[in-house]
């Protein structure tokens, strides 16, 4: 043997233990790292704790936060159980081990290896695969709620005859239990087999039998148990079946059983279910044969059945039987569908008439009268005006406006609006204490007729400057700490204090009231904090005292996903100012995958267009869905970050469903208040999934929709070059037929027909909450034999027009460049007419002015200064005289637009001259600033307009009676 120490002439060396002193640094080292490793797992809990808190949402984080406990907690112990137990089993049944093969000899270096520890190995697999298991199913939360608190829809499916809430609510719970069921069957199957083998109860090159009868026993018991789960997962794919999507030609993401599916595959389910049923019988009864022969035999027969029940059979009836007859077929299942889906996407009342495409009457004055009345045309496009908004209203570097503005109603008249926010780029000195203390918000609205522009082009501004001031008067919070551009933390409230605003007098300060935001004054919560967002700065800052408030999560849609996470949020929030305040409007969403027929949309796909990919959101790019509802309308304020939801479809299965999971949370639709109720309208998302869907389900015969003959497609954006889709666009206006007699706030589109450029559809969506038929779904059909053409065409005869073509080379001239604006599509008296503002930003200007108006109707085509001149042009007649009774000017005073009545009688032209001036000095005021002057000049205008109604009417002889029987 070496010597181990030290010779008879060498030091022994001697190895002690650490002294105390070394021991008590280690033992202190080890509890800070796990104290310090905790904070940081806690920090975030308790982070997102308070910030429900902050919102009054906390039940919304405790009801979420029990959830995945508990599901954690169940799982979790059931996994880890199932599995331990099998290990623990197999170590109990092992044999004893006598004679020694080489295999076991092998082996048993392994085994004394792990012998110390096999209790803890025991434990430490167990809680790992619980850990998995539980982290699996806690994200199984939503599927656990809907499962407990489904609400039945009412409706039938047409196979299986089970409520629809069966497929949204429970199937999706069932099957989640059932790959739970599969996971633990198969762990516990490995971990026994590996017992089993590492402690000789199965041997795979020793002599005599392969395994034990204990071993046998064990796993035919665990193999049985895993083939009774398949035969539950083919009876449970009958259902499947119903909600199952597969390629056919007759639509994408096609949903439902089709002909193969009811007479092939179902019937092949039922039998694989019953063979599976037999075999899991077998290997149970292995227990007392000792013999895997009858089982294996089994299972190779579920195998082969599974290979020609379900894969062949079907693929022969699909040949045989289905290809040479396929629309007598299928046409039964495609009515199925039909029906499905238009009631899963709320298109089901789409009202479709036949369209002529061509003007009925030949009166040129009576069309160009109808062309006022018809529609109120939205010159200033909400997508390219945002540069002009920034120019001249944002001030400040510091604010900014979003690249597309919000178009909405203010006083019947549509609007642009916008609101001016914080730009954290555009600070003149960014440092820690600039970006978070000093720069904290943005500040007023500035909103622009729809329908006019100013004299040089820009937008015809109603509510402008800094501070705001208009029509919506200087009355409201105009501060504007919560919204789309905002996105950065803030600490308010505290020593630090806030810039409000600049004016020529110098910067206003203020300190922020609200009450919304997380309070700073505990030293936990700032350390909390520090860590969340890895600001150190915020545990230590002498900025930092009582009353601080940390504001975060201040995107409308950031607030309204955290507090109502089972909702999918419009892409497009849009500001308002509803009774003193500035608010966020957002439109939710409540979507399902389990709708059986509807066929499936991508979201991310269908809500995608020309401005989708710079301007604006996109709606949950790769969420699949069956059914959509736009349940929910919800507010942010934009001062305090108040969020507010409320029911707005009462009808809807899924809205109900978690308003039983999340008590209280959710408003009821008769709480929203009168004025909020003025500025909701039709969402946009929701109309773009919907003409998708249209594009084939606008038809209601099965064999038409088989044949494809009338698909139609969303067309191109004709003023852009990206190949993307138009957008929809909102407009004030009255569809034939309608039933209101004034023009309705309405969301319109149009179609062609797939694959050919003209027009073969208008689409247009009551967008206005205030009328009768808000919702309704109506679609102008064109003839095929007549063509129309469509925005691309239009667009190129616009541009190959050689006049219209020279004047755009002029306006082009000095490196200035060409935006054309929106191409609105507006029916007519029979035909469409199109109209498209052209603006032009010259190389001195940075921001598009309204320069000339596009306009086409019936083949004729005008470019001029103005839309009243273009529509002149076009219909070859000047819009109607006002009649000789005074009436009020049709725009707001101020506008410069408005023109008094003619008349021949002395006081009445006078109290009219009053009247125009009146209307003049409104004007200088407006531009000027000078807001009580421009009151005093509407007092003025009304005053002289009452002068002039009472003086007409005393020249007004009155109306005579008719005579009897005259």
């Amino acid at each position: 043997m070496p010597d181990r120490g030290g010779g008879p002439s060498g030091p022994r060396i001697r190895v002690g233990r650490p002294s105390r002193r070394a021991r008590t640094l280690l033992m202190t080292l080890g509890v800070l790292a796990v104290l310090a490793m905790a904070f940081i797992m806690f920090a975030g809990f308790w982070t997102d704790w308070l910030w429900f808190r902050s919102v009054k949402y906390s039940t919304v984080f405790t009801t979420t936060l029990w959830t995945k406990i508990g599901l954690f907690a169940v799982f979790g112990l059931l996994m880890a159980g199932a599995v331990g137990l099998n290990i623990w089993l197999a170590h109990r049944l092992r044999p004893p081990l006598s004679a020694m093969s080489v295999e076991q000899q092998s082996l048993d270096r392994y085994r004394m290896s792990i012998a110390p520890y096999k209790k803890w190995l025991l434990l430490g697999i167990a809680a790992l695969v619980g850990l998995i298991a539980g982290a699996s199913a806690a994200g199984q939360w939503k599927t656990w709620l809907m499962y407990m608190n489904g609400v039945p829809f009412g409706t039938k499916d047409p196979q299986f005859n089970l409520d629809v809430s069966f497929y949204a609510f429970e199937l999706p719970w069932y099957r989640f239990l059932l790959g739970f069921g599969f996971a633990a069957a198969v762990l516990s199957l490995i971990a026994a087999a590996v017992v089993h083998y590492l402690y000789g109860g199965l041997r795979l090159t020793s002599p005599g039998a392969r395994a034990t009868a204990a071993a046998t026993g064990h796993l035919s018991v665990l193999l049985g148990l895993f083939v009774t789960l398949k035969a539950v997962a083919y009876w449970l794919d009958r259902y499947g079946l119903a909600v199952k999507s597969s390629d056919f030609k007759a639509a994408d993401n096609w949903t439902g059983l089709r002909y193969v599916d009811a007479n092939a595959y179902l019937p092949a389910k039922t039998i694989l279910f019953c063979i599976a049923a037999i075999c899991a019988a077998l290997f149970f009864a292995t227990l007392w044969r000792r013999t895997w022969q009858l089982p294996v035999i089994g299972f190779g027969l579920m195998v082969l059945s599974a290979i020609l029940i379900g894969g062949l059979y079907p693929a022969i009836v699909q040949k045989f039987q289905v290809q040479p007859n396929e629309q007598a077929k299928e046409s039964p299942y495609v009515e199925k569908n039909l029906k499905a889906t238009r009631d899963a996407y709320g298109i089901a009342g789409t009202e479709v008439k036949d369209y002529p495409g061509v003007p009925r009457s030949e009166d040129k004055t009576k069309l160009r009268q109808a062309a006022d009345t018809t529609a109120s045309i939205r010159l200033l496009d909400p997508n390219i005006v945002s540069p002009a908004f920034q120019q001249l209203q944002q001030v400040k570097g510091y604010y900014a406006f979003p690249s597309t503005l919000a178009v909405d109603r203010y006083s019947g008249q549509d609007t642009v609006i916008g609101l001016r926010e914080l730009n954290i780029g555009g600070i003149p000195k960014n440092n820690w204490i600039n970006d978070h203390f000093r720069y904290t918000h943005g500040y007023g609205v500035v909103a622009a007729k729809g329908t006019t522009a100013a004299a040089d082009g820009s937008p015809d501004f109603t509510q402008s400057d800094l501070p705001s001031k208009g029509q919506f008067g200087t009355d409201f919070e105009q501060r504007i700490y919560y919204g789309e551009q905002t996105k950065q933390y803030s600490i308010v409230g505290g020593p630090q204090k806030e810039l409000d605003y600049s004016d020529d007098k110098g910067e206003k300060e203020t300190r922020y009231e609200g009450k919304s935001g997380v309070s700073l004054d505990n030293p936990v919560n700032r350390a909390a904090y520090a860590l969340a967002f890895s600001e150190p700065q915020i545990l230590y800052s002498g900025a930092i005292g009582e009353g601080s408030r940390i504001l975060y999560n201040r995107t409308p849609k950031e607030r309204v996903e955290a507090v109502a996470p089972w909702l999918t949020i419009d892409g497009a929030p849009y500001p308002a100012v509803i009774d003193g305040r500035v608010k966020w409007i957002v439109d939710a969403y409540t979507t399902s995958n389990g709708y059986p027929y509807a066929s499936r949309t991508t979201l991310g796909q269908s809500t995608a267009d020309s401005l989708t990919n710079s301007q604006r959101a996109v709606v949950a790019q790769e969420n699949q869905v069956n059914y959509i509802r736009n349940s929910v309308k919800a507010t942010v304020d934009a001062y305090d970050g108040t969020v507010s939801l409320y029911q707005w479809d009462t009808q809807d299965p899924v809205l109900k469903t978690w308003m039983k999971a999340f008590p209280g949370t959710v408003k009821h639709k008769d709480e929203i208040p009168k004025a909020l109720k003025d500025h909701l309208r039709y969402p946009q998302d929701l109309f773009k999934v919907q003409r998708e869907l249209l594009t084939r389900y606008h038809v209601t015969d099965p064999q038409t929709f088989l044949s494809g003959s009338e698909a139609w497609a969303v067309p191109d954006d004709p003023t852009t070059k990206a190949g993307t889709a138009v957008p929809p666009y909102y407009l004030s206006m009255k569809m034939p037929d309608q039933k209101e007699k004034d023009q309705v706030f309405s969301l319109t589109t149009t179609f062609t027909p797939n694959g050919r450029p003209n027009l073969s559809a208008f689409m247009a969506v009551n967008a206005d909450p205030g009328t009768a038929d808000y919702g309704k779904i109506s679609i102008l059909k064109l003839p095929t034999s007549r063509p129309v053409d469509g925005p691309t065409q239009v667009q190129s005869k616009f541009n190959s027009e050689p006049k219209i073509a020279e004047s755009i080379r002029l306006l082009r001239g000095g490196d200035s460049e060409v935006e054309y604006g929106n191409l609105l599509a507006v029916p007519l008296d029979g035909g469409m007419l199109y109209v498209e503002p052209v603006y032009v930003r010259s190389s001195g200007l940075k921001y598009p002015l309204l320069r000339k108006v596009l306009v086409t109707y019936g083949g004729q085509t005008a470019f001029e200064d103005t839309l009243e001149k273009a529509l002149n042009v076009v219909f070859g007649a000047e819009a109607p005289t006002v009649p000789t009774t005074p009436t009020p000017p049709t725009t707001q005073p101020g506008d410069g637009t408005a023109k008094p009545p003619v008349t021949q009688d002395p006081t009445v032209k006078a109290a009219l001259s009053d009247a125009q001036k009146a209307i003049e000095d409104a004007d200088k005021a407006r531009q000027a600033g000078d807001w009580a002057a421009y009151g005093k000049a509407q007092e003025d205008l009304k005053a002289a307009l009452k002068r002039a109604i009472d003086a007409e009417a005393k020249l007004t002889p009155p109306a005579q009676a008719p005579k009897p029987g005259g």
